[in-house]
């Protein structure tokens, strides 16, 4: 039984839907600074991640090929572009009015949640490592934190952000039903460094949420698929 994906899940929509129907009705100071907060606790997701690493070459190898891939395919492009999409039918679905002042700031926002919810490291090897033990402790613990940022963020971004649980729970299940397949192949030392690659992707993350860097979080995501190869190669050729 899948319970944390699902739970993780739950938690975005609720979040979301509330966040939306209540609106102005959260105080701006609220709004304004508990994304602070959100991003410092990704920051620090991030931090706690990072220094589990095994060998640092082959991570900032797989960073590199990533970027490279990403920008080439220009995937956050494509994230920004079916977020236009979807926010429209949304709003009027809902029958809202479009949030967010700033077409800028709200897709900045908007793939930062999406890359927080979706792809983060801690995600990505809680769905993995619950497959595998049956622990869903650590998309536990996320789903406080996601509930809370998509509730904040919902509240300018609109309804848009609860249909991002929809992505998250394909993505979550996906990785928890093969983990089966995936984790038998993979040692501690390639999960270190998955897990540091991951927790580098969150620290700009947070980064973007909070204002201070707008990094092309999205683009940096097809690191996730190299670094475990590459870590085993690099441990392989030159120990």
């Amino acid at each position: 039984m899948p319970v944390g994906p699902l739970i993780n899940a739950l938690a975005v929509l609720l979040g979301g839907m509330l966040g939306a129907l209540l609106g102005n009705r959260i105080p701006e100071r609220l709004r304004a600074n508990l994304p602070l907060t959100f991003g410092a606790a990704s920051m620090g997701m991030g931090v706690a991640l990072i220094v589990k690493v095994h060998t640092l070459p082959p991570v900032v190898l797989a960073l590199l090929l990533g970027s490279v891939v990403g920008e080439l395919i220009r995937l956050e492009k494509g994230i920004e572009w079916l977020a236009g999409k979807v926010r429209g039918p949304v709003d009027r679905l809902f029958s809202a009015k479009s949030a967010g002042p700033d077409p800028d700031v709200f897709m900045q926002q908007f793939v930062g949640i999406v890359v927080l919810f979706c792809a983060s490291g801690t995600g990505i090897f809680g769905a993995l490592n619950e497959g595998m033990t049956g622990d869903y402790t650590v998309l536990l613990s996320k789903s406080f934190l996601d509930f809370c940022t998509a509730l904040i963020f919902a509240a300018s971004l609109g309804f848009i952000v609860p249909t991002v649980a929809l992505p998250q729970a394909i993505i979550l299940l996906g990785l928890f039903f093969t983990a089966g397949l995936i984790l038998p192949l993979t040692t501690p030392e390639m999960i270190a460094d998955f897990s540091a690659a991951g927790g580098i992707i969150m620290l700009v993350t947070g980064l973007r949420i909070c204002g201070i860097k707008a990094f092309p979080v999205a683009n940096m995501l097809p690191a996730l698929i190299f670094v475990m190869p590459l870590s085993q190669l690099w441990t392989a050729l030159l120990g």
